[in-house]
């Protein structure tokens, strides 16, 4: 039986599961070349087996996604590592390491210190182009310069490694600030997502530079940026 579902169905012997009922039960294997009459009372009406298995193609398939995953991790991660590495130049304070870095100098320094799309995805000279329009926004730059806050690091995130069958995850902030990412490109990689739609996301991000959880403060300041982005975007 074991042979012929491996030959019909493309499932390898080691992948099957039989569950014979009524006895004896769920076979794994090796499975024992005995004739199935021999043990089975093939005659009674409650007897039945159920084969469980993936067909070998499906397993290549899966195997062949989790080599890309891993590939896109490993790029994502000495991109970051990169940037990282680099000093950044700071004037006055800072609030350490792995916190947000607050200057004391002009306004242009309470802004995205480093912009990084991520280069082992299509066309990164255009999520350039829109990390450098949330940065130079002039909604974005007011209420970042308010709150005196200068971040390392904004950078894209791949939707493949933040999508489950459960969510979508939209940005994330690192360390309170010392990384921020967004999500920019749709799921299918085909286009961007609605640019309001993504710097009110950056809103939400920039919050978490200050709170951490999503209590009543965070969403006090979560709105409050909101408000002063929106009034101060003059471009519309």
């Amino acid at each position: 039986l074991s042979s012929a579902a491996a030959s019909l169905l493309h499932i390898p012997p080691e992948n099957q599961k039989l569950l014979i009922s009524p006895k004896p039960g769920l076979q794994k294997p090796p499975f024992q070349p005995t004739p199935l009459s021999t043990l089975l009372p093939l005659s009674s009406p409650k007897f039945k087996i159920t084969l469980l298995g993936t067909p070998s193609q499906e397993i290549d398939a899966l195997n062949a996604e989790g080599e890309t995953t891993k590939r896109k991790l490993e790029a994502r991660a000495s991109a970051l590592a990169s940037y990282r590495a680099k000093p950044t130049r700071t004037t006055g304070g800072s609030a350490g390491g792995g916190g947000i870095h607050t200057l004391s100098s002009s306004n242009i320094s309470y802004t995205f210190q480093r912009l990084l799309p991520l280069s082992y995805l299509p066309n990164p000279s255009r999520s350039l182009q829109f990390l450098t329009r949330l940065r130079d926004d002039p909604g974005i730059r007011t209420a970042m310069s308010k709150h005196k806050f200068s971040v390392p690091v904004l950078t894209e995130m791949d939707p493949a490694l933040h999508t489950t069958m459960d969510s979508r995850t939209l940005g994330l902030n690192r360390n309170k600030g010392e990384v921020i990412e967004l999500r920019l490109r749709t799921d299918a990689y085909d286009g961007y997502r609605d640019y309001r739609t993504i710097r009110k996301t950056l809103c939400h991000e920039l919050a978490h530079c200050v709170f951490s959880e999503h209590d009543r403060d965070f969403w006090d300041l979560t709105n409050r940026i909101e408000k002063e982005v929106e009034a101060a975007d003059w471009k519309g």
